[in-house]
């Protein structure tokens, strides 16, 4: 059981690095002073990887939570 809560921190830990991505991409494009249209367009492209960055994050937590359960 201790590889499922291992699994589970390390799929917790990649969503993380990859919402910091997301917010660091967002970041950059606004201080690049884009325009409205372009900014919109990045937060378009971003949102996707947000999201399933988000979901990676949550199933690697709810593998730490069944590993713990079960261990």
């Amino acid at each position: 059981m201790d590889l499922l809560i291992w699994l589970g921190a390390i799929l917790s830990a990649l969503g993380l690095v990859g919402l910091v991505w997301c917010i660091l991409r967002v970041a950059k494009a606004k201080r690049a002073g884009l325009k409205d249209d372009e900014l919109r367009a990045v937060v378009h492209k971003t949102i996707p990887l947000n999201m399933g960055a988000l979901m990676l994050s949550v199933l690697g937590l709810m593998i730490v939570i069944v590993g713990i359960f079960l261990g």
